[in-house]
């Protein structure tokens, strides 16, 4: 199965530094989106460290021909190395302290999107002109939504929105949700930062995802700008072919 990823990240308009990284390879079909968080740099450092283990990894480790539970149990594992690594960088660095990001990434394999999972950015897929969100925020608001704690309408706007129970780094091992989703060509795969999915809803992404616009992802994070921009926005989009 041939697949292509495009992509990009962007400041928005109210922040001065970018917190997020992407990584997007092509000829391997490996694909990350990492929101990081922390004060000072701590969240850059430690988005660029989870998309840096992945870009070192030797492709010659990659799982290919295992079975789906071998795959997961291969990616659980490289994500928490990386939170161990930014884990200890912490440690060293006190302005680094608390560091930690999101991570969101996919591997496109034998027919399959195998994922790893932590934290509030988005997986996505758009099948048949519909947009399925097939991750799970992990997230306070996400909690008490699914406890019916709080309403689908209160939770846009709640001041705990940005409150993250899962990431990558702020402990030294984390709880990383690993699934395998089966594909078929004209999918698209969407994986973003709430950057995105929290200003622009899913009705609208998946009416640009659904149009004839080439370089989608920059319309996308110019809806996002358009609809505030408050925080740092991060795009890619993968198309099953």
């Amino acid at each position: 199965m041939e697949a292509y990823g495009i992509g990009m990240t962007d400041v928005g308009i109210v922040r001065k530094s970018n917190q997020d990284s992407i990584f997007i390879d092509n000829e391997n079909l490996l694909f990350i989106v990492a929101d990081g968080m922390g004060g000072h740099a701590g969240g850059e450092v430690a988005s660029q460290m989870v998309v840096s283990h992945f870009q070192t990894l030797q492709r010659s480790s990659l799982p290919r021909g295992q079975s789906d539970r071998k795959i997961q149990v291969f990616f659980e594992k490289q994500v928490n190395t990386a939170s161990s690594t930014i884990f200890l960088r912490s440690l060293e660095k006190p302005d680094l302290r608390a560091m930690g990001t999101t991570c969101s990434m996919i591997w496109i394999h034998d027919r399959k999107a195998h994922c790893a999972h932590a934290g509030d950015s988005r997986i996505y897929m758009l099948r048949s002109g519909f947009l399925y969100q097939i991750s799970e925020d992990h997230s306070l608001i996400a909690e008490q939504l699914k406890a019916g704690l709080i309403s689908e309408s209160s939770a846009k706007n709640h001041a705990l929105r940005n409150v993250i129970t899962r990431s990558v780094g702020y402990r030294k091992e984390e709880h990383i949700d690993t699934f395998s989703q089966s594909l078929r060509s004209g999918d698209k795969l969407l994986l973003c930062s709430d950057g995105l999915h929290g200003k622009v809803s899913d009705s609208v992404i998946a009416k640009v995802l659904n149009g004839d616009e080439l370089e989608k992802q920059h319309e996308l994070i110019e809806l996002a700008n358009a609809a505030g921009g408050e925080d740092n926005i991060s795009v890619i989009i993968v198309s099953i072919l």
